[in-house]
Parts: structure tokens; C-alpha cells; sequence
């Protein structure tokens, strides 16, 4: 792949601006489900099928989709498809498909454990008919609303234990921690495939979301995930199997020279994670063109290779500041569109969510990042939602163009 060319911030805001203004937005009509063609996702008669997605939270304590006390599901579901978006990153732990007692609690009891009495009034207000479901029924009746309105959902484990991602140190990280057990996980994986096997909407599962800590290492990474990637495709051959990196799933370098040995092909992505904070407060401090041609340079020797090798890669977690108060993400973004546009990457905005139930202890904690505001009725930032328009159809790929 040829060296990228880069903008000022400037220059790519004029440019997605205009772009936007003068592109004719075109519904895609995908025959599921999706493969891979080379680097591109494909449906079912090879078309291009481009992810521009959206991060719904359903992984904290709660264990229930963020927002569901705030607005009725399916005004959510309708929200995300009247802002471009053809698919859903939805969030699981994996204590919810393998503890019983957890999977089994309904909504109502599971917000009165955490003490959460205006999130049930919330419920009873705004979406009364599964407040005395299952949280597992609430999962599927979430996917089932997002998939009444067109929108694809990839199902995202990223958790074990309920609560906030991530840490080193929160045992959850890598293989082997106090709550990854590789045996439970698979377990936890296989259900849910086969919990959503014949869910036309459901086109994807991501194995797990940022593998991270003391513990990790190259030779368990192609065990285990592996493994992972067998279990999901033998239990539901019809998702795309999304495999993550290490630290944070920012490397994949080690896939160079050591491809993946699998039994299945045509169906698996590989997803990386990029945001202004992954390199500190460098777009701040430096000059915006000379951070972004060395964080690029980095990101492309670590992970953007693979589009080279024939695989696809999916940015399944970038976002920023939605205030727009933020003069470190602010240059950073610039900087992602331009190459998001560039190297036309299927990708998924971290995060559709106006604030949480609970989030570290705190109860209706803002979510800044969330496109959505805090009571998840307005868009929080509508010049924000214009850049990223342009970068939702797809420029290139195979036989894209629709009549």
C-alpha cells in the first residue's frame, strides 16, 4: 500500500464538510450473511458491505443496554439508524451466558441489588414490558429491536466479570487472570453463538475486547483465541469472527509472520482500537501533520499491515470528546478521518451512550464520548455527526456502487 497522504485538521474538516454536502446517501441493501473477500467484509454476493457502527454498552453491573430508562428501545434502535449507522457493537460479559443466577435475574431485580430506584421508574415509564424480563431476554429483545430496524449487530464480549473496561490489574485482562478463565470463556462464546444462530441482523461476534495485563504473551494469544474462533464458527458458521490484538488491542504485529491456523476461512476480521489518548497528550503538544505521520507510521507497522496481508481490519473502538473542549482529541481526529477515509476502514464510534446506570460507583454518570446526550434524546455534537457522515458510505472496494 502506498505511502498515506495526511491533512492539516483544517483541510480534512473543509474537505469531510463538503463531501458530506454533495454525497447522496444511499441505503445498502446486504444480502447476509457476511464473509471476507481479501481486506474487504462482503454479503452474500460478494458486494462490499462497509461497517459504520456504534458501541451500545450492555456490560457493566447492571448487565442491561445502557439508556433503556432514559427512551423506549425502539426509539433507541430508530436513533442509531437516522444517524448512519448500519451496525451495532453490543457488549457482553461473559457472566451472563454461564452464571445462572446472574443470567436468570430480571431487570427490575437487578437495578434494586444495585439501589437504582430512578433507573427502575425510568423502566417502568419508558420501557415497561421488560422491566420483569430476564437480563438475558432483555439482551435478545435488544437485538431483536436493532434488527427490526436494519441495523447489523456485532455481538462484543468484553468482559468477564460485569463493570467497567479496563485495567491491568482488574482480572479480567489476559488468559488465566482471576476472571478470564479460557475454559469458562469458550463456554460463555458457544452459547451466545448458538443462542443467535438463524438472528439474520446478527453478522458478527468479537472474541474479546482488549486482552491486556502482566499475563499476556504471544503463544497463548494463538491458543486460546484460536480456540475461541473454532468454538464460535462451529456453533454459528454465519458470523464474521473478529479476533483482537495485545495492550489494549493496539498490536497485532505478531501476526506478520505467523498467520492464524484455522479450520474455517473466509470469515475472519481482525480489530484494533485507536484514540487521541493512546498517545498521551502528543496531538496537544507537537504539530498536528508530524503526530499523526508518526502515530500512522506506528499503527500501520503494527496493525494497519494486515490490509496488505489480505485481512480485514475493523477500528471496532475510536472516539473522542463530544464538547469539543478537547484540544488533544480534536487534533486526533483529524487525523482519523483522514486515514479512516483513506484506507476506507470499517469502524465502530465508542459510543452511542449518553450516560450510564452505574459506572465506577457513580449513578447517571455523563458519558462525554457518548453521541448521545445525557438524557439520550438530543445528539450531543451535530458538527461531529456531520464529519464522521462522510466517512459512513464506502469509497472503494468490490462492486460497492449502487444504481
Amino acid at each position: 500500500m502506498g505511502r498515506l497522504v495526511f491533512f492539516s485538521f483544517l483541510s480534512i474538516f473543509s474537505f469531510l464538510i463538503t463531501f458530506s454536502d454533495v454525497m447522496i446517501p444511499q441505503k445498502q441493501v446486504m444480502a447476509l450473511p457476511l464473509s471476507t473477500d481479501s481486506r474487504w467484509i462482503v454479503d452474500e454476493n460478494g458486494k462490499r458491505v462497509k461497517l459504520a457502527c456504534v458501541n451500545w454498552v450492555s456490560h457493566l453491573e447492571v448487565m442491561v443496554a445502557e439508556g433503556l430508562s432514559k427512551q423506549p428501545m425502539d426509539g433507541i434502535a430508530k436513533r442509531i439508524l437516522s444517524m448512519g449507522f448500519n451496525c451495532v457493537r453490543l457488549t457482553w460479559p461473559v457472566f451472563l451466558v454461564t452464571n445462572d443466577t446472574l443470567g436468570s435475574l430480571t431487570v427490575r431485580q437487578s437495578l434494586q441489588s444495585h439501589g437504582l430506584l430512578e433507573a427502575i421508574s425510568g423502566f417502568q415509564a419508558n420501557n415497561p414490558s421488560i422491566i420483569d424480563l430476564s437480563l438475558l431476554d432483555v439482551y435478545q429483545a435488544v437485538v431483536s429491536s436493532i434488527g427490526k430496524n436494519n441495523v447489523m449487530v456485532i455481538l462484543d464480549n468484553h468482559i468477564s466479570k460485569p463493570g467497567w473496561c479496563c485495567s491491568n490489574s482488574d482480572g479480567n485482562g489476559f488468559f488465566g487472570d482471576q476472571y478470564f478463565d479460557p475454559d469458562l470463556w469458550i463456554t460463555g462464546l458457544t452459547r451466545m453463538a448458538r443462542m443467535f444462530n438463524g438472528v439474520p441482523n446478527v453478522v458478527g461476534m468479537s472474541l474479546r475486547n482488549e486482552l491486556r495485563g502482566p499475563k499476556q504473551n504471544v503463544n497463548d494469544w494463538y491458543r486460546y483465541m484460536q480456540k475461541g474462533a473454532e468454538a464460535v464458527h462451529s456453533a454459528n458458521p454465519d458470523v464474521i469472527v473478529i479476533l483482537s490484538g495485545l495492550n489494549y488491542d493496539k498490536d497485532l504485529s505478531f501476526l506478520r509472520n505467523r498467520p492464524v491456523n484455522l479450520k474455517f476461512s473466509g470469515k475472519i476480521v481482525f480489530e484494533v482500537h485507536w484514540y487521541g489518548f493512546t498517545d498521551g497528550e502528543a496531538w496537544k503538544n507537537g504539530n498536528s501533520n508530524q503526530v499523526c505521520g508518526r502515530v500512522v507510521d506506528n499503527m500501520m507497522r503494527v496493525s494497519g499491515f494486515l490490509l496488505d496481508q489480505g485481512w480485514p481490519l475493523f477500528v471496532s473502538e475510536f472516539g473522542v470528546d463530544q464538547r469539543g473542549t478537547n484540544v488533544n482529541d480534536n487534533r486526533y481526529l483529524g487525523c482519523f478521518l483522514s486515514v479512516a477515509a483513506e484506507l476506507d476502514l470499517d469502524w465502530a464510534l465508542w459510543t452511542l451512550v449518553g450516560s450510564y446506570y452505574l459506572r465506577e460507583g457513580v449513578i447517571g454518570m455523563n458519558e462525554y464520548y457518548g453521541v448521545l446526550n445525557l438524557n439520550w434524546r438530543e445528539v450531543r455534537n451535530s458538527t461531529f455527526l456531520q464529519l464522521i457522515s462522510a466517512i459512513q458510505s464506502p469509497f472503494r472496494g468490490i462492486a460497492f456502487v449502487t444504481s
